[in-house]
């Protein structure tokens, strides 16, 4: 595995700061890649994974941890039956199971890479693995967002929270966000999130993440379940703070959400828009400015207007007789209608610039 590092990894906190900031002239979108079970229970392609989002150049890699007895009962139904070596669906969150110090190496290995490193828990037990290797912060998946006992479990912890909310409705968004906050929570954020995979784009709900970041006065985002780029390129476009996309190795590996994932490419490309999408943002363009600027460009891409052929002196000018070519080094072709009709107080000869003083 590769452990080179260019840089710090970002703080969520810091990153909370900046988003909060109004007078910011340039926001820094937080991208998570989203491995979830990918890695299918090995921990070497868990590893993987973090190297490769790592090198698409995403901020923060993301995992699900899954302590089977703590989660679930032996009748749990399966969402989609994907998996011919579990039985059951519990057999399968036991194979998805890390003990806590291969999640501290985990974590280790992506802060190495200059990646926060997040873990969506999904028991009071998982909690407590996640806060024993010293996470920054929790992702809530949508599916806890009703789970009070793990609302405050986190809460109490005092750190950032990142919370989906792709099976809420407004009021149990609420409820979450009052108890989070009641409960001393850290600052929280907020991923408009549609449950299906992939998320066709009727779905994905982009006009709810400005009434998410005014309603509950945090930063806002897209969780995306698309499998393409576009919903997350559009919101930032639109001036959202977070992003979250499941990320797999390749569009023909195993696993249920491989549909609903970009592939490390993707990610990659996703990752060069949303700086440059940024960019565009933080510095609107000044058109006046901008034209005094390119002088040099519009004297050699703009015209001039020049005789059409050789024109005696007393010539009374038609229309015909000017023509515009470049370089923009004389009258500009807009004078032309001021021409029209007067007499040349000089002859000129084809192609040579006419001025204001020649005519009368």
């Amino acid at each position: 595995m590769s452990v080179s590092s260019a840089k710090e990894p970002l703080a969520l906190k810091q990153w909370f700061n900046q988003a909060s900031d109004q007078d910011a002239k340039q926001r820094h979108t937080l991208i998570v890649g989203e491995v979830g079970q990918a890695h299918d229970g090995s921990l070497g392609t868990a590893h993987s994974y973090i190297d490769a989002i790592a090198d698409a150049g995403a901020d923060a890699v993301k995992f699900q941890t899954h302590i089977a007895a703590a989660e679930s009962t032996a009748d749990e139904p399966w969402r989609v039956r994907f998996s011919p070596q579990d039985d059951r669906r519990i057999d399968y969150w036991r194979r998805m199971e890390f003990s806590q110090e291969q999640w501290a190496a985990l974590k280790e290995h992506a802060e190495a890479r200059s990646l926060l490193f997040l873990s969506s828990p999904f028991s009071l037990e998982a909690v407590d693995l996640l806060e024993g290797i010293g996470v920054e912060g929790w992702k809530i998946a949508s599916g806890e967002l009703t789970n009070a006992q793990m609302l405050s479990a986190i809460a109490a912890t005092a750190k950032p929270v990142l919370l989906s909310t792709g099976m809420s409705d407004w009021a149990e968004i609420d409820n979450a966000i009052e108890q989070l906050r009641t409960e001393g929570a850290g600052p929280v954020a907020i991923f408009q999130c549609t449950s299906a995979y992939p998320c066709p784009p009727e779905s994905v709900g982009l006009n709810l993440i400005a009434e998410i970041a005014q309603r509950y006065q945090c930063p806002a985002g897209l969780s995306d379940h698309s499998g393409t780029i576009f919903p997350t390129l559009a919101g930032v476009a639109q001036g959202m703070q977070l992003a979250e996309i499941h990320v797999t190795l390749s569009k023909r590996a195993f696993g249920p959400d491989v549909p609903a994932s970009l592939t490390v490419e993707e990610l990659s490309q996703l990752v060069v828009g949303t700086r440059a999408i940024e960019s565009m943002l933080a510095h609107p363009v000044d058109k006046e400015e901008q034209a005094r600027v390119m002088e040099p460009m519009r004297a050699l891409f703009q015209r001039s207007l020049v005789a059409a052929m050789d024109l005696d002196r007393g010539h009374t000018l038609r229309d015909t007789d000017l023509v515009a070519k470049k370089p923009a080094s004389g009258l500009s072709p807009e004078a032309l209608p001021q021409l029209i009709g007067r007499r040349l107080t000089r002859s000129l000869e084809r192609d040579q610039r006419i001025a204001m003083e020649d005519v009368e």
